[in-house]
């Protein structure tokens, strides 16, 4: 099944008075539970790909469906509706809320949902256990490790069992061995049906992904199925 299709689109940025082309004729296909990895240098359009994917920011011209819809037609209501229950973001720097607990954290797009208070505290708290955290429900992120923290941001990308897990440089901020158990961890919840789409410029991130899609300068230079890095099972596995 077909979940993302972008053809020939084009991101074109003004700056100033010159023109900044971030995408220049970018078309791509994401089918249900794949686990794609983008990858680039700086400047090549990845991080303006993933916007567009997580429907933060319109093309200047091409086409772009969502689940067979097309996303230029939507309402900001419904395009808000996506970002919200389609689509699980897990970002780099975790985006937390400082004051407030694993479960107020991994609650907030059960929130913005309008879904009733013991819903989602039962939901949420069961999303934290669900990657490992049934011992931290009540910290605070300053009271959590790095990957500790990044578990919270999956856990609230999971909660509302999106279509696609869109991960942004997951690792970025974390050692390479809490890394890696990051990344095992995301194997797991690709193991359970979820597409995963992950933006980094680590290739030995990348190789966990079964397809990595490489830009450069706003145009996708190779697309290939790779062979796929083991993966240890971790003691932490999402629940069956």
């Amino acid at each position: 099944m077909n979940i993302i299709n972008i053809e020939h689109i084009a991101k074109i940025y003004k700056v100033g008075f010159e023109e900044v082309h971030a995408l220049r004729d970018v078309s791509l296909r994401i089918d249900k539970n794949e686990y794609v990895a983008i990858m680039g240098p700086s400047g090549s359009g990845k991080s303006t790909l993933m916007n567009m994917l997580g429907c933060l920011d319109t093309p200047t011209s091409g086409k772009y469906e969502f689940k067979g819809v097309s996303v230029s037609e939507m309402s900001d209501n419904e395009l808000a509706k996506i970002r919200n229950k389609e689509i699980g973001f897990v970002f780099q720097t975790f985006n937390l809320l400082a004051r407030s607990d694993a479960v107020h954290n991994v609650e907030l797009p059960l929130i913005y949902a309008g879904v009733p208070t013991a819903e989602r505290k039962e939901r949420a708290i069961q999303a934290l256990i669900d990657v490992g955290l049934k011992d931290r429900l009540h910290h605070k992120p300053n009271e959590l490790s790095g990957g500790q923290r990044q578990r919270v941001a999956i856990a609230r990308a999971l909660v509302t069992n999106p279509s696609i897990i869109l991960a942004d440089e997951p690792t970025g901020n974390l050692d390479s061995k809490t890394g890696e158990e990051i990344m095992g961890l995301f194997h797991e919840i690709h193991e359970k049906g979820n597409t995963i789409i992950l933006v980094t410029h680590e290739e030995y991130i990348a190789e966990h992904a079964a397809r990595i899609v490489r830009l450069k300068d706003g145009l996708i230079e190779k697309d290939e199925r790779v062979e796929r890095r083991y993966i240890p099972k971790i003691k932490s596995t999402v629940a069956q």
